[in-house]
């Protein structure tokens, strides 16, 4: 596959752009990052349910998609946990279980205002349940891990005079599959021959592992240096072993393919090159994070069975 730099060039400037509102949200503060990851977990549902809807050549009400987005943002909500108030209000419990509630409501009268009903592609639905929202809701749980074990200290991790420790596991995992797609493309197209799968013809194996080795190396070098291995907190002092970093950028590069795969293939069955135009060539919202939508589970269950 030769190289193409009129494309490399276009995927680059709107990659800028992608980056710049990226590391906005992520770094701000957790309400940017809430924000932005509530606008992801609409984007992506909303192609989702267009895949869904082509997948199996029918249309789903509008009342049905809003309930799927509902029932699945108050999943989201949920995972939220004491991490976000407001008016002294907590999201997890006092929003998440009524906008689910009101979501599954829209569902059903959605189901009901349907005619015919595509039984398929109304579990499709149910499956983005777990595929999108309990994702995005790991994702935000990822933000409290770290966290937790700063209530009530003053101990922080900045750079540049942001404030982020509480998305250093999220930063990680994004880092991540960022340079894991970059070295991939430019690896693949200098010397890949062979192909990955028939799914997704123009990936090849010789990018596919170099870039999942440059992410490791670089990625794991990045968190080992600029992450503070010890906290220093009252009564204890917190250790971070530096190859949980390398372990996770590792898991998340793996996972991140398998996700391009997964979305890839879904697009494949839907007839379509894109799942969306909201940047020019990168496509839509699950164009840009189906890695993240199978990588942010993985890496949570990592987490959470070995770095507790």
């Amino acid at each position: 596959m030769a190289f193409n730099w009129s494309v490399f060039k276009t995927r680059a400037l709107t990659a800028i752009v992608f980056v710049a509102v990226m590391l906005a949200g992520l770094l701000w503060n957790k309400w940017s990052f809430f924000i932005l990851f509530s606008i992801i977990h609409f984007g992506c549902w909303w192609e989702y349910l267009k895949l869904t809807e082509k997948i199996y050549s029918t249309s789903i009400h509008i009342n049905a998609k809003l309930g799927f987005m509902l029932a699945g943002y108050g999943l989201m909500l949920w995972f939220c946990k004491d991490n976000y108030h407001i008016a002294g209000y907590s999201l997890s419990e006092n929003f998440s279980m009524p906008v689910s509630g009101a979501g599954f409501l829209l569902l059903i009268i959605g189901i009901f205002l349907t005619n015919p009903v595509h039984l398929h592609a109304f579990g499709m639905g149910l499956l983005g349940l777990l595929y999108i929202s309990l994702s995005w809701g790991l994702m935000m749980d990822l933000t409290g891990f770290i966290d937790a074990f700063f209530s009530g200290s003053d101990i922080v991790f900045s750079v540049g005079g942001f404030k982020y420790f509480f998305v250093i596991i999220p930063i990680v995992i994004i880092a991540t599959i960022w340079i894991n797609d970059t070295m991939a493309y430019i690896v693949g197209s200098l010397i890949g021959k062979t192909p990955l799968s028939k799914i997704s013809p123009k990936k090849t194996w010789e990018g596919t592992i170099g870039g999942i080795i440059l992410a490791i190396v670089v990625a794991g070098l990045l968190a080992k240096f600029l992450i503070p291995l010890q906290y220093h907190l009252p009564g204890f002092v917190l250790e971070i072993d530096s190859y949980h970093w390398f372990v996770i950028a590792a898991i998340a590069a793996v996972a991140g393919t398998f996700g391009d795969l997964l979305e890839s293939k879904l697009k494949r069955m839907a007839g379509v090159k894109d799942s969306g135009q909201i940047m020019p060539g990168h496509g839509g919202f699950m164009d840009r994070f189906d890695s993240l939508l199978l990588a942010t589970p993985a890496v949570w269950l990592y987490v959470y069975l070995f770095m507790r």
